[in-house]
């Protein structure tokens, strides 16, 4: 699985990080003037970050990769055309082209990781129509902090050459279940509130995005929701409309 290609994968950044930082750790990247401070740090180089890259001209590249060639070689669903949101994420996280098995498999682990704790279901469910959606999408994530493995490791004291273990099970946990909580929370605030779709094992996740939304019988909509998931999950990691996705 994902976790395993990871754990293969960690060493080797690891000494990569090693290297770089051994050859050009007091290099400078650039110069910081006044407007870039005023302009809330516009064009101010201060983060490494792999997963995208954004070009004036061309775009955004994921993993180096345009969104058509992503088109071109991330797997889709059997009934649909665009590459599948959790093919984007394997891409993301190991830099790796995912076989059409490995995203089999990240579907069904996220669907099983789907369900909200009940004290968050009633949590969005006493949450007036007139709170705006995102807030209440924000406090039902805060609240999955209760769940949250890493801190109970962090807490336990676990070395930090480890934190990427719960970290990353936080991660999938809390990817698994976004949808479910945005689900409720259109059918809660749009909707009567008494017709909340169940999670299915056999769809993948923007299929059971749809469905929560009462639009999974829409083939169009929910591949377009396949396609809008996969280009927004990233955003040279530091754009805001980027890390509301996230959320």
């Amino acid at each position: 699985g994902l976790k395993d290609r990871l754990r293969e994968l960690i060493p080797e950044k690891r000494e990569e990080v090693k290297q770089v930082k051994a050859e050009f750790g007091s290099k400078v990247l650039g110069e910081t003037t006044v407007d870039m401070a005023y302009g809330g740090m516009r064009g101010i180089k201060g983060l490494i970050w792999e997963g995208s890259v954004l070009d004036a001209e061309e775009g955004i590249r994921f993993r180096g990769k345009t969104i058509p060639e992503c088109q071109k070689v991330l797997p889709s669903a059997e009934d649909g055309t665009e590459p599948l949101p959790e093919a984007l994420f394997w891409l993301l996280v190991t830099g790796e082209v995912p076989t059409a098995e490995q995203v089999r498999g990240l579907s069904a682990e996220w669907a099983d990781r789907a369900a909200l704790p009940t004290f968050v279901e009633d949590l969005l469910d006493r949450c007036p129509k007139t709170l705006h959606p995102m807030s209440q999408f924000s406090l039902a994530v805060t609240a999955l902090q209760h769940d949250s493995q890493f801190a109970k490791a962090y807490q336990s004291g676990v070395h930090k050459t480890e934190y990427w273990d719960t970290t990353f099970e936080d991660s999938m946990d809390l990817i698994a279940k976004l949808p479910n909580i945005a689900g409720r929370i259109y059918q809660n605030v749009f909707k009567d509130g008494s017709k909340v779709a169940a999670i299915n094992p056999n769809l993948d996740y923007g299929a059971n995005l749809a469905n929560l939304l009462g639009l999974g019988d829409n083939k169009q909509f929910v591949d377009l929701m396949r396609l809008y998931l996969t280009i927004h999950s990233d955003h040279e990691g530091g754009n805001v409309s980027a890390h509301t996705t996230h959320l």
